[in-house]
């Protein structure tokens, strides 16, 4: 038996922290103490109402395949919601559930991307951009940030210095993984900009556009001529603290997305049944586990702000978003020698 594996597996990356989980789970299970910072998660349980409506929906039989898009319930709570929220008109012809927010970045690749086109993507972000592109045949192109003084903004220079007339994609994560990072209104129309001269698509990862401590989240899908060429990611891990649960969805063009419920029914064939309900639940219900999640979120965000600061050689700006900290040590670095 040929024991070689597809060649192509050498472009594939990982997520770190998910080996990090594993060694971190065995150190555990040994009765050693483990604070877990390596993940996205947070150690706070999904608000009762949620989980008590996908448990009603699993007494109730909802066990088997459902359709690949979704059930009709979530999706039309998530167009309605998120449109909304966003001022813009969705149907649920607009949204295909996923299993998560990680699969939309891989769909929107495969549906978009072919061998040797260009994606830009933010690095430091989430590892699974650059793993996707490569893996499919992409030409990964990382864009940075520069610090200023109440975050960070992206190194426009660096990004139009890439792009040639190979470059297709473009993926902007607005409220930052992992540096807390935001987008003020000029830097948001300038990416805008930036894709319709260069005919980019893009992917505006909005995995923490409710994750933010004061003011109104916006999204770029709002902003003239950006609608019908942007994904729009969502999931439920962080606002409703459901990272275990796998729901998710994209929001894009309708006929995009019949090409997303294509990759789904290959992929996975549906998302879970039952979670689905939670899902509306966790939409269309009672949202004071939602704040009291985010009410937390900042209380944790304060302390730690201010202890670190109070560190000789760290220095940090306090996000107004997301749950990230990202503290400057250059001048502990040099302290420490």
């Amino acid at each position: 038996m040929k024991t070689d594996f597809a060649s192509r597996l050498t472009k594939l990356g990982t997520e770190t922290a998910f080996a990090v989980s594993q060694d971190a789970a065995k150190f555990a299970a040994t009765g050693n103490k483990v604070y877990p910072f390596h993940l996205g998660d947070i150690n706070i349980p999904t608000p009762e109402n949620i989980m008590e409506a996908a448990n009603r929906a699993l007494r109730e039989g909802k066990t088997g395949y459902n359709p690949s898009v979704g059930i009709p319930q979530l999706r039309d709570a998530l167009a309605e919601i998120i449109g909304f929220e966003r001022g813009i008109s969705l149907t649920r012809e607009n949204v295909v559930v996923q299993p998560g927010g990680k699969p939309v970045i891989s769909k929107f690749i495969q549906a978009l991307m072919n061998p040797g086109d260009g994606v830009l993507y933010p690095n430091p972000g989430y590892p699974i951009y650059e793993s996707q592109i490569k893996f499919h045949g992409g030409i990964p192109l990382p864009y940075g940030y520069l610090p200023k003084p109440n975050g960070f903004s992206i190194d426009r220079d660096r990004v139009e210095e890439m792009i040639d007339s190979n470059t297709r994609l473009l993926v902007y994560n607005n409220y930052q993984n992992p540096m807390g990072g935001e987008s003020d209104q000029d830097e948001m129309d300038w990416i805008a900009d930036l894709a319709l001269r260069h005919d980019l698509w893009v992917l505006s990862d909005e995995a923490y556009f409710n994750v933010q401590y004061s003011g109104k989240p916006k999204s770029i899908v709002s902003l003239p001529g950006m609608q019908e060429r942007t994904v729009i990611l969502y999931t439920f891990s962080k606002t409703y603290a459901m990272t275990g649960w796998r729901l998710g969805a994209a929001i894009g063009s309708a006929n995009l997305m019949k090409i997303f419920a294509k990759l789904s029914v290959n992929d996975e064939s549906c998302t879970n049944h039952f979670i689905q309900y939670g899902g509306v639940e966790a939409l269309t219900g009672n949202q004071d586990g939602s704040q009291n999640i985010l009410a937390e979120l900042k209380k944790r965000r304060d302390l730690l702000s201010t202890k670190l600061n109070e560190i000789d050689g760290i220095s940090l700006f306090t996000p107004n978003s997301t749950f990230y900290l990202f503290p400057d040590i250059t001048e502990l670095y040099h302290q420490i020698g």
